[in-house]
């Protein structure tokens, strides 16, 4: 077998993505996780690989989101996360914005904390966001629901 193009894996992580049919792959992540992937966005129980770009994002930021809130004593008892994108109307049908909405539920939770979260994780720590950022637009904003007393 001949390999063209660049440098093989050798010992970085590799994902590997192989046919199923009918417009269906198998991708197999670095962690050994499998997800079906398809082209056509309106089969049920498979992603497009531009749905998982939206996911990577929403849950990139979450992750950190939940993180920092967490290390600030924050009591966030539901944390949800909406995103959808604008693209562009000609190949490459790329993501030009991308909106992500934060929605969070807890006991006095403060905006400046949640605020700070979300910046932080935007210009700092969600690599997907900043792999994404040259050429798509990210604009977050985020809704604090309280907690009713039990």
């Amino acid at each position: 077998m001949t390999e063209k193009g660049h440098a093989p894996a050798d010992e970085r992580p590799t994902a590997r993505i192989s046919q199923a049919g009918d417009g269906r792959f198998i991708a197999i992540v670095p962690s050994g996780h499998a997800q079906v992937i398809t082209k056509n966005g309106n089969e049920l129980g498979a992603a497009t690989p531009m749905e998982l770009l939206l996911i990577a994002v929403g849950t990139c930021t979450a992750i950190d989101v939940e993180s920092i809130l967490a290390k600030k004593r924050e009591k966030v008892t539901d944390y949800k996360v909406e995103v959808h994108g604008d693209r562009r109307t000609e190949y490459p049908m790329s993501f030009t914005k991308i909106y992500v909405k934060h929605i969070l539920r807890g006991h006095h939770l403060s905006e400046e904390a949640v605020q700070r979260a979300i910046e932080l994780s935007d210009e700092k720590y969600c690599s997907v966001a900043a792999t994404l950022r040259p050429t798509a637009e990210i604009i977050s904003s985020y809704v604090i629901e309280e907690e009713p007393a039990a």
